[in-house]
């Protein structure tokens, strides 16, 4: 199985997980939301999968380009 990583689009604080590992995925869907002045912008997943880890935890800040979190194909 390959592993995908999902990186963070923008710099931002992790503002609600909205999946678990474990859990699959179809491409686009919503892994977390980051909240970046003021918006909710979410992180999606490249393609279909199953969520292997979440790198991050509520509340932590991300930097623009950090894997936040890995998929299995």
């Amino acid at each position: 199985m390959a592993v995908v990583d999902v990186k963070s689009e923008i710099t931002g604080k992790v503002w609600k997980l909205d999946t678990t590992p474990g859990d699959a995925l179809g491409e686009d869907d919503t892994i977390l939301t980051l909240e970046s002045m003021k918006m909710e912008i979410p992180v999606l997943s490249p393609s279909a999968g199953k969520l292997k880890e979440i790198l991050v935890a509520e509340g932590d800040s991300v930097k623009e380009g950090q894997v936040v979190a890995r998929l299995e194909k």
